[in-house]
């Protein structure tokens, strides 16, 4: 729907014991179903529904609420209303690329760095890479975009002693591929990942156009050398209404 072309006033009513918000509920997805409102699209905004329902923001709120709990509408902070797009469904095999998993769907990687430095390993992270506590370690944490949207964040973790000099062949080369390559490791593949569910930290909601209150998908990898040697400890929060994990061996 563009944004110049006018939309009829509804007025609704309690009718059958249908609750008013129930009933804007149902018109807006009529709407979508009947392709009024592209996926991706935006809708107009809340003071506008409203008026256009004749209702207080409160119903509208309700109504909105539900189709974004169906998975028709996300509301992204500070942004708006929007259309669900369809799924992404995101491959993680034994040799996993984000920019190649994008692109082999005909979609547009994109990806913007939102921290890179040095700091002593957490125990999570000592873990994940099988070195000591407090040991330095170079973090490169990634806002990944598919499309210009955003659909996770990645904090990449890398030995130092191994990488010395891993944020400089970034920022030089924008692949994390290349930049292990500029350090001697040719490729490297996936050695196990962790999936589990949580509520994203505040940054996180901003940086995914998302509320808090909706979960994260969040999954742990641990990557090695082609020798078996562990090269990074990466964990990625998605927004899981846009992306899927699909596995394969």
């Amino acid at each position: 729907m563009s944004d110049g072309q006018m939309v009829e006033e509804v007025r609704v009513a309690r009718r059958g014991g249908l609750a008013l918000w129930r009933q804007i509920a149902q018109a807006l997805e009529a709407e979508i179903r009947q392709g009024q409102y592209q996926p991706g699209s935006q809708l107009p905004t809340e003071a506008q529904l409203a008026a256009r329902f004749q209702v207080n923001r409160h119903t509208l709120r309700r109504a909105i609420a539900a189709l974004a709990e169906a998975g028709l509408l996300r509301v992204e902070q500070g942004r708006g209303t929007f259309v669900q797009e369809e799924t992404l469904d995101y491959l993680v095999d034994r040799r996993t690329r984000f920019s190649e998993n994008v692109q082999r769907l005909g979609r547009r990687p994109g990806g913007q760095v939102l921290r890179a430095e040095t700091l002593p390993a957490s125990p999570q992270v000592a873990a994940g890479l099988g070195m000591p506590r407090g040991a330095p370690v170079i973090l490169l944490e990634l806002l990944h975009l598919v499309d210009g949207r955003p659909v996770a964040v990645t904090s990449h973790y890398f030995p130092k002693a191994r990488f010395p000099t891993l944020i400089e062949a970034y920022r030089e080369t924008g692949s994390l591929a290349r930049a292990m390559k500029a350090h001697g490791v040719l490729d490297h593949f996936r050695r196990s990942t962790r999936v589990t569910a949580k509520l994203p930290s505040i940054e996180d909601a901003r940086q995914l156009h998302m509320p808090r209150t909706q979960p994260v998908m969040v999954h742990e990898d641990v990557n090695v050398d082609e020798t078996g040697r562990i090269v990074e400890y990466a964990v990625s929060r998605c927004a899981a209404q846009r992306m899927q994990l699909v596995f394969e061996p």
